[in-house]
C-alpha cells in the first residue's frame, strides 16, 4: 500500500525513482544510519523501524519518502524524505526535505539530482510555492550541487531548535 501523498509520481519523473513502499524501511533505516555517519552524528541515529513505518505508512502519515535506485526496480540506493509546511507568505504548501542521501559509492550518477528534481516536480504539479531544506555549512560539495541546480541559501535566517531536556523543561 502506498501512503496517500504520493499514489503516482509525475509522468516526467526518472524512472530510477520511485514512492516508497513498507519494504524499504530497512533501506531506508540503513541509508538513514549512512547519512549520519556522514554527517559525524551517528550516535544522533536513533530511528526504529516501528516509528518510520507509522511515521510513513500510519493512519495519518507525517511524512513522506521517494527512493532511487540505479535502475527500475533495482536495490534502493538513495533517498528523500519530506513532510508539506506552508507560506502564511504564498499561501500554499511547500515541501521541507528532510534528508536527502545517495549512497557515496552510487554519487555521480544522477540519482541525487533525480530525487531532487522529482520533489520539484511533484511541488510544481500540485500548486506548491517552494521545496527547501537546511544544509551543513561545512558539506561544500553538497552546497555547490545545490547552487548548480538554482537553490539559493537563506542567509538571513537562523535555524533555531528546541529538543531534549530543554523541551521537556519548557513543555511542562
Amino acid at each position: 500500500m502506498l501512503y496517500p501523498m504520493v499514489q503516482s509520481l509525475p509522468p516526467q519523473a526518472d524512472p530510477r525513482i520511485r514512492p516508497a513502499t513498507h519494504d524499504d524501511i530497512p533501506a531506508i533505516l540503513g541509508l538513514i544510519r549512512e547519512l549520519a555517519i556522514y554527517e559525524k552524528a551517528e550516535h544522533e541515529a536513533q530511528a526504529t523501524p516501528a516509528q518510520l513505518d507509522t511515521a510513513l505508512f500510519g493512519d495519518r502519515p507525517t511524512v513522506y519518502a521517494i527512493v532511487a535506485a540505479e535502475t527500475p526496480g533495482g536495490p534502493v540506493v538513495g533517498f528523500a524524505l519530506y513532510f508539506l509546511n506552508f507560506s502564511t507568505w504564498l499561501g500554499v504548501n511547500g515541501i521541507y526535505l528532510e534528508d536527502l542521501y545517495v549512497q557515496e559509492d552510487r554519487r555521480g550518477t544522477g540519482l541525487g539530482k533525480a530525487l531532487l528534481q522529482t520533489l520539484a516536480q511533484i511541488a510544481v504539479t500540485r500548486g506548491y510555492g517552494r521545496v527547501e531544506w537546511s544544509v551543513l555549512t561545512w558539506n561544500t560539495p553538497s552546497i555547490g550541487f545545490y547552487e548548480s541546480i538554482g537553490a539559493r541559501a537563506q542567509d538571513e535566517w537562523q535555524t533555531m531548535r528546541l529538543t531534549g531536556a530543554a523541551l521537556a523543561d519548557f513543555g511542562r
